[in-house]
């Protein structure tokens, strides 16, 4: 099958022929539809995150279940799947208590005398327990969710990482009430779902901040009530005037250090700061200490604090329905060999979102 395969820090990926192996007892092979690119991806490939290499990139995406292991039971040959990189074990307390985004033994990698899932010249690495840019995905079934047959599968894909993170932060980790006040920080794939996800939660004022002004205008569409151009103005400074006093609920969407404080700065006395964006392995943020005594909260929000199986046919079903809004976050479609241009767009930051489209 078709790949794209990173084998170096900053360098681009590589459309390769990787061998895929056959389904194990609790496996499941997919024909992959469609795989977004995300920011998280980005990361890796310039290095802000380690990952053994060579490894096959991508883990938001959707597709068509064409086998099964003799022990799976949640998917059938035929069914439509959203997949999710928060695999699950389903024993552990974090399961058992409902925290099934923070299991740390989901069990989804095969045995040392196993032979690997994926395999090439040189080894090959499965990234985030899917390694999507690919033909097919070889996967556990408790890393993937069926869905109902009409939702488009190139939209369902979203729902794999940048919704279930945004909308699920919102929803979920933060837990925005009817009338709140929110501000968003970083109008991405992931911030425009947290847009999205507070205000089906209900909030009064959404305020958007981003240094590009197009921005501005999309950031609407997904329920923002106020779009701030942070390249001229001062954001926490605008957002605390705006509401007479700072937001109840911020989210950082971007993964700075610089971002994740101005998120911190922005809340009213008992707000809560969300961190979506991935920070970069070794940046600490710094925040003024006597601000804790107003009952400030800064917290991290893990994949939107997920119970994808749960979750996820909830979010197409939101979808369909007309509450989430994913045709509008499809910036291009384009193909498997176009994925290095797709993250080239995406460093210019003028996209929402690219999603490759893989033929039926």
């Amino acid at each position: 099958m078709k790949a794209a395969v990173l084998r170096e820090v900053g360098k681009p990926l590589q459309i390769e022929q990787v061998q895929i192996d056959k389904p194990g007892p609790h496996e499941v092979l997919i024909r992959t539809a469609a795989a977004g690119l995300c920011h998280s991806d980005l990361h890796f490939m310039q290095g802000s995150y380690p990952h053994p290499l060579p490894a096959v990139l991508g883990h938001e995406s959707s597709g068509v279940v064409e086998q099964v292991g003799s022990e799976v039971h949640t998917v059938k040959p035929g069914d439509h799947v959203i997949t999710c990189l928060s695999a699950f074990c389903g024993h552990c307390e974090f399961c058992l208590t409902g925290h099934m985004s923070l299991c740390v033994s989901p069990e989804t990698k095969r045995g040392k005398d196993d032979p690997p899932r994926l395999s090439a010249e040189g080894g090959m690495m499965q990234y985030l327990n899917l390694s999507s840019f690919a033909e097919q995905m070889l996967i556990h079934e408790h890393a993937c969710v069926a869905i109902r047959p009409d939702m488009p599968l190139d939209r369902a894909a979203l729902i794999g990482c940048s919704v279930t993170t945004g909308v699920g932060a919102a929803i979920h980790t933060s837990n925005v009430r009817p009338g709140e006040t929110v501000a968003v920080i970083g109008c991405g794939g992931v911030g425009l779902s947290a847009i999205n996800g507070a205000a089906i939660a209900g909030a009064s004022r959404i305020f958007a901040i981003d240094t590009v002004p197009s921005k501005g205008n999309l950031a609407m569409e997904f329920g923002a009530t106020d779009f701030i151009n942070a390249a001229d103005v001062d954001a926490v400074k605008e957002v605390i005037e705006a509401t007479k006093g700072g937001v109840h609920h911020a989210f950082e969407a971007i993964g700075l250090a610089k971002t994740a404080e101005q998120a911190f700065n922005m809340l009213r006395r008992g707000g809560t700061a969300n961190i979506i964006g991935m920070i970069p392995v070794g940046q600490m943020v710094s925040v003024m200490g006597a601000a804790f005594l107003g009952e400030k909260k800064l917290q991290g929000s893990l994949m939107g604090s997920n119970r994808f199986p749960v979750d996820m046919p909830r979010f197409v079903d939101f979808y369909m329905s007309g509450k989430l809004k994913l045709d509008q976050m499809i910036s291009q479609r384009i193909k498997l060999e176009q994925v290095n241009e797709g993250f080239e767009d995406m460093k210019r930051g003028e996209l929402a979102r690219s999603v490759i489209v893989f033929d039926a």
